[in-house]
This record gives C-alpha cells, sequence and structure tokens, in this order.
C-alpha cells in the first residue's frame, strides 16, 4: 500500500512539475537577467544609462513576479525527488537478522535445528 501510495504521489508531483516547466525556465531566465542587469547598473557611469537600466529592470521584474507561482512546480519538483528517494528505501529492519533471544520465534527454529541434528 505505501508503494501504491508513493507512486500515485509521484505522478501528482510529476503532472504539477510539468504543467509549472514553462514558468519555471521563465523564473530562472528572468531571475538571471535581473542579475546580469543589477551588474551592467552597478558598471554604468552616466545617469541616463542608470536610468535606461533600472527601466529594464523594473520590466524584468514584472516578469519574474508574474511567475512567482512557478515555486509550485519547484516544491513539485522537492517532492518527486523526495518520493524517489523514499522509494528507493530499503524496508527491512536491520534487526530481523540478528539472532534475539527474547524472540519466541527465534528460539524455536533454533530448538528445532537443535532436535534435527
Amino acid at each position: 500500500m505505501k508503494k501504491f501510495l508513493l507512486f500515485v504521489g509521484g505522478l501528482a508531483a510529476l503532472l504539477i512539475l510539468l504543467a509549472n516547466l514553462g514558468p519555471i525556465v521563465l523564473l530562472a531566465l528572468s531571475v538571471w537577467l535581473l542579475y546580469v542587469i543589477f551588474k551592467k547598473f552597478i558598471k554604468s557611469d552616466s545617469t541616463l544609462g542608470k536610468i535606461g537600466w533600472v527601466i529594464l529592470g523594473l520590466i524584468v521584474f514584472g516578469i519574474a513576479f508574474s511567475n512567482i507561482y512557478a515555486i509550485i512546480g519547484v516544491a513539485a519538483a522537492f517532492a518527486l525527488y523526495y518520493i524517489y528517494k523514499s522509494w528507493k528505501k530499503d524496508d527491512h529492519d536491520p534487526v530481523v537478522g540478528v539472532m534475539r533471544d527474547d524472540d519466541p520465534f527465534t528460539n524455536f527454529e533454533r530448538e528445532w535445528a537443535e532436535l534435527n541434528k
């Protein structure tokens, strides 16, 4: 049942990620452009150049702000990664292989093996 729920959750996360792939790319591109514009703004010496970079930065900021819901897609990508890691995780209890004296089944198996010798 756990694997089925992980599969359904992974499928939902994958669909959300695919639906938000375009906005994720646009958000990443606009954040990168804002970084470049900021660097150019800092290097600019003229007032007219600084005003131009600010106007261009505000336009690109508007594009970035309109794609802010792409964070839902990024969260879906993290959820998909977590589901993948949970799927790969071994479900076995590490204590099972150890002979414990208080477990009646292992005591029975040990006694049965001694009787069959």
